[in-house]
């Protein structure tokens, strides 16, 4: 019986996708694993993957189509096998059970042929070009593309430049005053320069304002005595390889984790007159990306994770977040996030929580500083700073407090980590 390829959860808050191609065409045979699509979000670009192996029967939707969160959008069966009709994969709502499915838009593999991204808007390029383009408000089409068969890649985005306007051409009218919504008129004139917000920069600030402003946030700052976790440190990393090499951001990961065993009220978000309490600790990593923006990957069960194995896996979620080939499974579920600034030589920050979760955890540097030693004098010690914003609806401040009180005496104490 053919199986359904059910377009997945690509990030929270996000219901839909854009289809930017088809890595697979109809009648191709496919492993579990596999990309068959690569789908943008308001956040990033993702891989979409088919979860069973078998010969691709029908593939719903073409380039350019919005794609909905748990939408139909292809047909995995044996060969031969009839391909039946499926559920809509765009944007209008699933009809009733008891009436009539529309059609399915089968992709002939012709279509499904074509060279990565060339569909949309009637452009070859490549989904980080698009990206690009979109957030510096450069029509696509004025730009010759470099990359194999004309394909606009980054470089090409990037060395552009606008062909000048003779005077001829210029409008002799004066331009209409532009005015944002909420913001008044906008400035003009040669000293300033209008840049369209990108998807994902309206994305964050729609979050970021529904997040301060609906949850109620307090603030708790520790500083960690981060010597002996540096220790800890070198000494594990010494017998692994490259792969596995534990960071400072692993270890807090790992701390915070283990914390939230202690207080699984942490681990619960807020949903009004209900809370959700997570039996499984799935902890949000804040990953700045190169285009501007940034996106969490998720360690999923990271108190009950070898630290080796938690490294090697956000080493590889983090570059895929760089590299636009994120899968569904590397931005799902995080129940608990953790910022770190602390590369960007930053002392101490308060970080926003993502909603529903209950808090997030934000990571200053580690510095070397003056401190009083137990005998009184004086003497260098090496301190961190970690403040967690915690939900007020969730939790108060006495839990908070202990909360990160067990965070800082887990690195401080790092044997407790393994």
């Amino acid at each position: 019986m053919a199986q359904e390829i059910i377009m997945p959860d690509v990030g929270s808050g996000v219901d839909e996708g854009i289809l930017l191609n088809w890595t697979k065409k109809v009648g191709d045979t496919v492993s579990a694993g596999d990309v068959i699509a690569e789908i943008e979000t308001d956040k990033a670009t993702v891989e979409v993957p088919v979860s069973a192996g078998g010969t691709i029967l029908q593939l719903n939707g073409t380039p350019g189509q919005a794609l909905r969160v748990g939408s139909v959008i292809g047909l995995i069966g044996a060969v031969g096998e009839q391909a039946a009709p499926a559920r809509p994969s765009g944007n209008g709502a699933a009809k009733p059970a008891a009436a009539p499915s529309a059609p399915a838009v089968s992709v002939p593999a012709a279509a499904a042929e074509v060279e990565d991204g060339s569909l949309p808007d009637g452009v070859k390029a490549s989904p980080v070009a698009r990206k690009m383009a979109a957030e510096r408000g450069i029509d696509l089409a004025q730009i010759h593309g470099t990359g194999p068969g004309g394909r606009i890649v980054k470089s090409d985005v990037e060395n552009w430049t606008p062909a000048p306007v003779s005077p001829a051409a210029a409008p002799s009218a004066p331009a209409p005053v532009i005015s944002a919504p909420g913001f008044g008129r906008l400035p003009e004139g040669p000293d300033v320069e209008i840049i369209e917000t990108s998807k994902m920069r309206s994305r964050i600030a729609q979050r970021m304002i529904e997040a301060k402003q609906q949850t109620p946030h307090f603030y708790l700052t520790v500083e960690v005595d981060v010597e002996p976790l540096l220790k800890f440190r070198a000494q594990i990393n010494a017998a692994l390889d490259e792969a596995h090499k534990v960071s400072v951001n692993d270890l807090v990961v790992k701390a915070v984790a283990l914390a939230l065993r202690d207080f699984p009220n942490l681990n619960t978000h807020y949903y009004g007159d209900r809370l959700v309490r997570h039996k499984r600790i799935h902890i949000g990593i804040a990953v700045a990306l190169p285009t501007g923006g940034l996106i969490n990957v998720v360690a999923k069960d990271a108190d009950r994770t070898a630290l080796s194995v938690i490294a090697a896996q956000n080493k590889e979620m983090i570059a895929r977040a760089r590299d636009n080939k994120l899968k569904p499974d590397d931005i799902q579920g995080s129940t608990f996030t953790v910022s770190n600034l602390g590369p960007y030589d930053i002392d101490q920050f308060a970080a926003i929580i993502n909603p529903p979760e209950a808090g997030i955890v934000a990571v200053g540097s580690a510095k070397k500083t003056p401190i009083v030693l137990a005998d009184g004098t004086l003497g260098i010690g090496n301190r961190m700073k970690l403040s967690v914003s915690v939900d007020h609806r969730v939790s108060d401040g006495a839990e908070g407090a202990q909360f990160i009180k067990r965070i800082k005496e887990l690195l401080e104490t790092p044997a407790g980590l393994v």
